[in-house]
Order: structure tokens, then C-alpha cells, then sequence
């Protein structure tokens, strides 16, 4: 299963991707804006919105790349690990 996180803390890039691991999920994590970033999101299975600490633009940007696929879309106002395992908890199983 893929999954790309959108938002969060920049020093939990590392917890968010070796909890995504112990989910055999694979993950790729954007903590800010960056160029390409519509290019680089891809097509996942699963896309977690931090909503407490992203920006407007990249919700819009992630949400629009999921809008023609069958991605499932999951927002968290917390963006603690713990957030996350409830989430992957659900949808990952």
C-alpha cells in the first residue's frame, strides 16, 4: 500500500515513514511546499492531511491529484504518530 502524508512536524519525517514500514506500507511525506510537488505525489492508495500544520495550497494541490483516482483521503487535526497509527490502524489493515 502506498501513502503520502501531507504536512506534519519536519523532525517526525523519519517516526511517519518507519510507522508507515511497520504497516508494510510505503510512504513519501511533504512537510512543505515544494516545486513539481503536484508531479511528485503520484497516485496512492492513501493520503493523510495533517490539517493543523498544512498550508491552503497543498491541500488543494493533494486533493486535486486525488480527485480522478480512487484514493482515499483521510484529514487529522493532530499530526502526532499516534494520529497516524489510528489512521493506518483503519486503512492499512
Amino acid at each position: 500500500m502506498s501513502v503520502v502524508i501531507i504536512g506534519g512536524n519536519e523532525c517526525m519525517v523519519r517516526k511517519y515513514k518507519d510507522l508507515c514500514e511497520e504497516y508494510n506500507c510505503r510512504a513519501k511525506v511533504f512537510v512543505k511546499m515544494i516545486s513539481e510537488m503536484k508531479n511528485k505525489i503520484g497516485s496512492p492508495d492513501l493520503i493523510v492531511l495533517f490539517t493543523n500544520t498544512v498550508s491552503h495550497k497543498m491541500a488543494r494541490c493533494a486533493l486535486s491529484e486525488a480527485r480522478g483516482n480512487s484514493t482515499v483521503i483521510v484529514k487529522s487535526h493532530s499530526s502526532s504518530a499516534s494520529a497516524l497509527k489510528g489512521i493506518l490502524d483503519v486503512y492499512a489493515t
